[in-house]
């Protein structure tokens, strides 16, 4: 069985009774005189009748509930707001009687065929500072608790029973309106019939079943909450809380949000199944947690920023002096990374401008930066630090990580067996950076589950019946190592394993070189034995000018939702120019070069500069970017993408490659396929001496064959030669 009638599943939160529980009767209709008063007469200072005028409004508008703020209640009558937050089940519905007797009356007369008033749903709000999940004991059983957390995943719309009618199957009898508890609560069937009629014999047991036409249902959905990674203790696993929302409260948060929970701390039993008989039996004595809400709000203001509150108007004024200082640029470059990279990876924390077009595509405004190089080179380090100092942010290894754990996955409930779906580390990180640790260790099905993350900003599943669309709204930051381990030279290109698919989404590629600089090697080494002699200690006291994290951490979040520059008129025509100047200068770059490469300009490399100058117009606050935003973008995509190509370790991307060697590489692919069989077993050295005895250069020879290789198309043994099997 499955639904209202089955009691093994739910249980009720109120197990005991209270020894109040008859004054309370009595006291019921004293309650709902107050919560009618306070509808009716509570105002703010300009005598607006807030709950009264919003009931109304919402009533004529068909939608059937009202918001209420505790702190009003209280502020109203405090022994009221009291009596709400310790014994929410019994005065909850009190006050949505209270509500449906007040419209009721607001809304006398009614239209023909609208005669009977419908119910009321009371939805609670609270600015009170939220508890953490993990602080949720037994002794807050049935209380009123407000709990912070992400959404990762949401049930579909079920139905529930408020009021069902039973009958007997052997006289008949019938027994209408029986109130069904809320929440995952069950209504316990009783075993014999009450009737009792002479001359025939009594009715079995169990004769009753549930009549389906006479009872009254509403909608709930189940989600899924978990704990925010910035209260999980370091080791710990993150903890989960199923959250149970009907009415009016389904379907106003998807997976991914930020939100803060107010609801009733409930308990259930736990079932397991008996292998016997097939069906759940519950365990005696052991109940499981879950939240009954009550309200439920997006954490939009403090997202992600400690101390959860809204930014004061002190701190206001003091990030717009910041803003307006000459020297913010280096400010933050030298206090918020203190590691290499140091812009670029300040640009990526601020991000550029989310534009939405007329049709209702979007352009994304988050930038995306690689790093690619020697180990050693505090890569993993850099990626830890902006995991610490962005406001969002989720840190993941590629080796541990699969496409499902970044994008999403579906999953069976294991309670209802219906398919649910749970996001991954890019939708928990929608609004913010993931940090991508050992890229080049991931595998390459993998990788390209996230091109649709990286570019378009969304993540479409098709699965087992589920077809939707979620936001992943995030830059990505990742970390690699070259395909030999150390940086090689001599080997150009083929230190990368990456396809131009992925590279070309990325708008900033660093190469980073363990260089040998006997000063900058003292420099260093000096720092890493202060770092282990003085560990535990405080070895620099902080400058009057220098920035905290937590600080640096609320600017940024400013930043990004209270700014969002464009380029002005004189910036635009400057990248236009500079722009056509690097695509029509690629035909003499080719002579001087010998046509091995040409500039990798293309239009996703025009739109990440575009980005790039934004970012450093919101980091000054200012609502256009200018010629020098746009100056200092192009001298950072220079130094960056432009010159890893230069180099030649990033031919094949997107842009990367002539005409002629693509031709010449098509020509090496057709022979190489043409010349031996499936199946044939060829030693590497010997293809290469065969092509390079008609002309064609060793380099070309092998990125051929590497790229084969990881379409599969090849495959190398590892024996005494390497042999590659041609498929």
């Amino acid at each position: 069985m499955e639904g209202f009638d089955d009691p093994g599943v739910f249980f009720s939160d109120n197990f005991s009774i209270d020894d109040n529980q008859t004054d309370l009767q009595v006291n019921l209709q004293a309650v709902k005189k107050k919560f009618k008063e306070f509808i009716r007469q509570y105002h703010t200072d300009n005598f607006n009748y807030k709950y009264r005028d919003t009931l109304k409004r919402n009533y004529n508008l068909k939608q059937y509930y009202l918001e209420v703020n505790i702190e009003d209640v209280g502020s109203f009558d405090e022994n009221l707001a009291d009596k709400i937050y310790k014994q929410p089940s019994e005065h909850l519905p009190i006050f949505e009687e209270a509500a449906k007797e007040i419209a009721d009356e607001l809304t006398k007369p009614r239209p023909e065929g609208e005669e009977q008033v419908e119910d009321i749903q009371i939805t609670l709000s609270s600015d009170a500072t939220p508890s953490d999940l993990r602080s949720l004991k037994s002794d807050v059983v049935s209380r009123l608790v407000k709990i912070p957390g992400i959404i990762v995943s949401a049930s579909g719309i079920k139905a529930k029973a408020t009021k069902i009618a039973i009958q007997c199957r052997s006289c008949s009898n019938i027994i209408p309106n029986l109130h069904v508890k809320p929440g995952l609560e069950g209504y316990v069937m009783p075993r014999k019939c009450n009737t009792e009629q002479a001359g025939r014999p009594n009715c079995p047991l169990d004769p009753y079943f549930i009549m389906p036409d006479k009872c009254q249902c509403v909608d709930f959905q189940v989600l899924k909450l978990q704990e925010l990674p910035d209260s999980i203790p370091q080791g710990e696993i993150p903890r989960h809380m199923h959250l149970y929302c009907d009415r009016y409260l389904c379907e106003k948060i998807v997976p991914g949000n930020r939100v803060f929970v107010l609801g009733i701390y409930s308990i259930k039993k736990i079932s397991k199944a008996s292998r016997k008989e097939g069906r759940e039996k519950a365990i005696t004595g052991v109940r499981a947690a879950y939240m009954r809400v009550v309200g439920i709000q997006l954490d939009t203001e403090s997202v992600g920023v400690s101390g959860r509150g809204t930014v004061t108007a002190e701190e206001e004024n003091l990030f717009r002096r910041m803003a307006a200082m000459p020297n913010i640029y280096e400010k933050h470059l030298r206090y918020t990374v203190p590691l290499i990279l140091k812009k670029a990876i300040t640009c990526l924390l601020f991000g550029g401008s989310r534009k939405r077009l007329p049709d209702g595509l979007t352009r994304r405004g988050d930038i995306n930066v690689l790093l690619l190089g020697d180990p050693g080179t505090a890569k993993s380090q850099l990626l830890k630090f902006v995991e610490r100092v962005s406001p969002i942010s989720v840190y993941t290894s590629g080796k541990g990580s699969s496409a499902a754990g970044l994008t999403a996955s579906v999953t069976r409930d294991p309670a209802t067996r219906n398919f649910v779906m749970e996001g991954g580390a890019m939708v928990l990180a929608d609004g913010g950076v993931v940090c991508i640790d050992e890229f080049d260790k991931m595998r390459e099905d993998d990788r390209v589950a996230i091109h649709e993350a990286m570019e378009q900003q969304t993540i479409s599943i098709a699965k087992a019946g589920i077809t939707t669309t979620l936001n992943s709204r995030c830059s990505v930051l990742a970390a690699a190592n070259s395909i030999f381990g150390r940086w090689d030279e001599t080997k150009g290109e083929d230190n990368i394993d990456f396809l131009p698919t992925i590279l070309s989404r990325f708008d900033m590629i660093f190469i980073v070189k363990d260089e040998h600089d006997k000063q900058r090697d003292m420099t260093l080494a000096r720092h890493i034995m202060g770092v282990h002699m003085n560990a535990g200690q405080i070895t620099q006291e902080t400058k009057d000018d220098e920035l905290s994290l937590e600080f640096i951490k609320k600017y940024i979040h400013y930043c990004r939702t209270r700014c969002g520059p464009r380029l002005n008129h004189e910036a635009a025509e400057k990248l236009k120019r500079r722009y056509v100047l690097m695509r029509t200068g690629a035909s003499q770059h080719e002579k001087e070069i010998d046509k091995k490469s040409s500039i990798p300009i293309t239009v996703r490399q025009l739109e990440a500069v575009i980005r790039i100058s934004e970012s450093l117009a919101k980091m000054q606050l200012q609502p256009f970017a200018t010629e020098t935003h746009v100056d200092e973008a192009l001298r950072l995509f220079q130094v960056s993408t432009l010159d890893a190509a230069m180099s030649g370790s990033l031919a094949g991307a997107e842009g990367f490659t002539t005409e002629e060697e693509h031709e010449m590489l098509s020509r090496i692919e057709k022979q190489l396929k043409r010349r031996f069989a499936i199946g044939t077993q060829v030693s590497q050295q010997n293809i290469i001496q065969d092509f390079i005895q008609q002309q064609y250069p060793e380099r070309a020879i092998l990125k051929v064959i590497h790229a084969m290789i990881r379409r599969g198309q090849l495959q190398h043994r590892m024996q005494r030669k390497m042999l590659y099997r041609i498929s």
